[in-house]
């Protein structure tokens, strides 16, 4: 592995075409600057400046290891630029039923994650059971589920009411068999429909 720091010197001083430049700009003396480019040839086995030259110039082996020295570095700046960005370092895991899952809610999301940017959400939506089961199998932090009744350890909870819906233009007594739009099986809905629906004795 080529050592960022041996990059940098040899990159300056082919940028600068002097040692003495070259050690000027990285703040370090004439003979520490020779001394890392040194150990770079040593590294790769051949002369990456013609010392001899003036000004000093790559050689062509340099030339070639010149583009890959300049993406090296950049790559490590951005690397310690992205490591020292706390944006989304913490993750929050929330689970929400499908049928919730609004461009307002969206929108207090986004919200959210411009407010607090160490923080990333990780939002899934599914049916209520299944988040239920994954929030106690800790793979959801927060969920937002529907339920018969509040679980005890709920933090909020309100009542939704439930009717049935149908197009403005029916007329007469219902369809029967009644067609329905519903979530899959296992859906808390679709779950009551079929009760109703059976207590009715409707098909």
């Amino acid at each position: 592995m080529l050592d960022p720091r041996l990059l940098r010197a040899f990159v300056a001083i082919a940028d600068a075409r002097s040692f003495t430049l070259a050690a000027e700009r990285l703040n370090m003396t004439q003979s520490t600057i020779s001394q890392q480019l040194a150990r770079l040839e040593e590294a790769v086995g051949a002369a990456l400046i013609d010392r001899a030259a003036r000004p000093v110039e790559p050689t062509p082996t340099g030339e070639r290891l010149l583009g890959y020295a300049r993406r090296i570095l950049a790559l490590q700046e951005e690397a310690q630029s992205a490591l020292g960005d706390p944006a989304g370092t913490t993750s929050i895991r929330i689970g929400v039923p499908e049928d919730i899952v609004t461009s307002a809610m969206a929108a207090v999301f986004s919200d959210f994650a411009r407010r607090y940017r160490a923080i990333r959400l990780d939002v899934t939506a599914g049916l209520s059971r299944d988040l239920t089961r994954r929030y106690r199998a800790g793979e959801l932090d927060i969920v937002v589920v529907k339920e018969p009744a509040a679980d005890p350890s709920c933090r909020a909870t309100y009542p939704e009411a439930m009717a049935w819906f149908e197009s403005a233009d029916a007329a007469g007594e219902p369809l029967n068999p009644i067609p329905l739009v519903t979530f899959p099986p296992g859906g808390l809905y679709r779950e009551a429909m079929f009760e109703r629906i059976e207590q009715d004795q409707r098909r």
